[in-house]
């Protein structure tokens, strides 16, 4: 059986079809953070979005439109949620000017007017009500501005929207961005034709939102590192007391589950041997390193201790290929955040091949000043995980394929 990413590789890329001459719509992630004066303040998205962007320029389309969403309006015009100031840094990045369209169906004309290298950002996707229920008449209207229809939003291709799945029904030519063919060529070095012994990093709050990508991958890892508060359900799975830390009860036994599956699929499991614990997240007075099985009354894991970091780096220090989701701690915190950042350092100095998958995993390795020194860091935080969890994403789902 042909798995989930030898199948997304096999569909067409913007290389492989003509578009001199054509209207061409790409889906974009422009869904980038911005600070409380709506200043941007990562654009990786879009910066990651331009060589899709640039070829369509270079091989002389007709009109590139480009459509994505922001935030999360209700479906329904909201000025904290326009691409007004996205556009602005669109043009820096792109050096041209792009025109902004309040409303296609009344820009369709204006559109369809060919005009070598005219660039459109069509305002927020999701103020439109048919976009996240993938209505058909919406997709049959988006569709009717584009000859080419080009997927480039893989933070997005996990959902079935109007822009990243509906439209694809009423386009003839539909293919895949350079973003989404370099996200999926990672993944398959990754898990494909991965170079042994694989360690697969996973964090965050939840084993409930990664319990599939654990059972998905056992097979094909060597060594497993669980940490952040995800590891407090399996040390209570352990038998030890996490007093006030957050954990899952409910997934107790599930994750006695995962390490006996692990044990009998010859995967060894790290989890942390020591915690930083603290009496407060928001107003700390108390903050102590504990051994892991020692969290005292009132008290709650907020990051792994070093005698872990030293542990974790020991193990990736010996990998040759390493996925990392998930932080080690609350990272946002700089009382909290040395077990994600040292971690992350550790993965970087070493000589494997390592991807990062998961928006707070690619802040965290970006905020320690790491970014440059990993081999990929995905776009997609859902997307990369349904991926690892061996699903086909829906933006791939109905792309043209090679022959």
């Amino acid at each position: 059986m042909i798995s989930n990413i030898k199948y997304m590789s096999g569909v067409k890329s913007l290389k492989d079809v003509d578009i001199s001459g054509k209207r061409v719509l790409i889906r974009v992630d422009f869904n980038v953070p911005v600070d409380s004066h709506n200043n941007i303040t990562d654009d990786r998205r879009i910066r990651a979005a331009l060589p899709t962007i640039n070829y369509c320029i270079d091989h002389n389309a007709c009109s590139i439109t480009l459509v994505t969403h922001f935030g999360r309006p209700k479906g329904a015009y909201d000025e904290k949620y326009s691409l007004v100031h996205v556009k602005k840094r669109l043009e820096r990045l792109l050096n041209k000017n792009v025109e902004f369209i309040d409303d296609f169906e009344k820009s369709k004309d204006e559109i369809a007017t060919c005009s070598l290298e005219r660039v459109f950002l069509l305002e927020n996707i999701r103020f439109h009500p048919g976009e996240q229920k993938n209505d058909r008449e919406f997709s049959k209207k988006l569709a009717s501005i584009c000859d080419i229809y080009v997927n480039d939003a893989f933070g997005t291709s996990h959902r079935e929207d109007s822009s990243t799945f509906g439209i694809t029904e009423f386009v003839d030519t539909k293919v895949a961005g350079f973003l989404m063919m370099r996200e999926i060529e990672a993944f398959s070095k990754a898990l494909e034709v991965p170079v042994h012994p694989i360690t697969l990093v996973v964090g965050g709050a939840k084993i409930s939102t990664k319990i599939t990508l654990l059972e998905s991958v056992l097979k094909k890892i060597d060594k497993l590192i669980i940490g952040g508060a995800m590891s407090n359900t399996f040390l209570k799975a352990l038998g030890y007391d996490m007093k006030s830390s957050l954990y899952e009860a409910d997934y107790v036994d599930t994750a006695i589950q995962v390490l006996n599956e692990a044990k009998n699929s010859g995967v060894k499991v790290y989890l942390p041997v020591d915690l930083v614990v603290t009496d407060s997240i928001e107003q700390p007075i108390d903050i102590k390193v504990v051994p892991a099985q020692d969290v005292m009354d009132t008290f709650m894991a907020v990051d792994i201790g070093p005698a872990t970091v030293k542990l974790f780096s020991e193990v990736v220090g010996l990998s040759n290929t390493i996925i990392w989701n998930g932080p080690m701690g609350i990272y946002e915190s700089d009382k909290f955040s040395k077990g994600t950042f040292k971690l992350a350092t550790a993965i970087a100095d070493s000589y494997a091949y390592t991807i990062v998958g998961g928006g707070d995993t690619a802040d965290a390795v970006d905020r320690c000043g790491e970014s440059e020194n990993f081999s990929f860091i995905s776009t997609g935080g859902g997307a990369s995980l349904e991926l690892l969890e061996g699903k086909i994403l829906p933006g791939f789902k109905n792309l043209d394929r090679k022959e």
